[in-house]
């Protein structure tokens, strides 16, 4: 039996996958650019708004989930 944990994780990643799949067929030269802009930004800059995200991302959870 699987747990509820791995299927919410699983759900995520597929809302994910989802997601980024629309980004790409909707606009191919709008994600190209931002793919260069993300290779052109300095290391401190894409880990501070990684962080960020991620911090955004639990709080999203734990408030969904309380």
């Amino acid at each position: 039996m699987r747990s509820l944990a791995f299927v919410d994780f699983l759900i995520g990643v597929g809302i994910l996958l989802v997601l980024e799949g629309i980004l790409f067929a909707a606009g191919p030269a709008f994600m190209r650019r931002a793919m260069k802009s993300a290779l052109e930004t300095p290391d401190n800059i894409l880990r501070i708004v990684g962080i960020a995200s991620a911090v955004a991302g639990l709080v999203l959870i734990w408030l969904v989930r309380r």
